[in-house]
């Protein structure tokens, strides 16, 4: 079994990606990098530790993509 690790900064936490200050140009330029760097290239067994709290796998929260791009956070 091969593990693999990523260490995300603040570009992504459990719950959503990093605090883009309300600003929806860089909440759109994060997710769109989050997408096509993470959720796009890694399997979902992939552990992710944020750059502070708690850390997640990237199955875990690949299925709430769409929600955070509604959301706008």
């Amino acid at each position: 079994m091969v593990l693999e690790l990523f260490c995300s900064g603040d570009s992504l936490f459990p719950g959503g990606v990093g605090n883009t200050q309300g600003d929806a140009e860089r909440f759109t330029s994060l997710i769109i990098d989050v997408e096509a760097k993470l959720f796009n290239e890694l399997p979902d067994e992939t552990w992710v530790y944020p750059g502070h709290g708690s850390d997640t796998a990237l199955g875990k929260e690949r299925p709430n993509v769409s929600e955070w791009r509604a959301r706008g956070w």
